[in-house]
């Protein structure tokens, strides 16, 4: 029997004057990467 599993994968990003920010969040393993770039 085949069994489906169904996650939701997002990609945040924000961006303000000076920074950006991203992020990557699987919905059953949590964060999985972040990083944020400053001028």
């Amino acid at each position: 029997m085949f069994q489906s599993k169904n996650s939701l994968t997002i990609l945040g990003i924000e961006t303000s004057c000076d920074e950006t920010a991203t992020a990557v969040i699987d919905s059953s393993k949590g964060l999985i990467a972040h990083s944020i770039f400053s001028q």
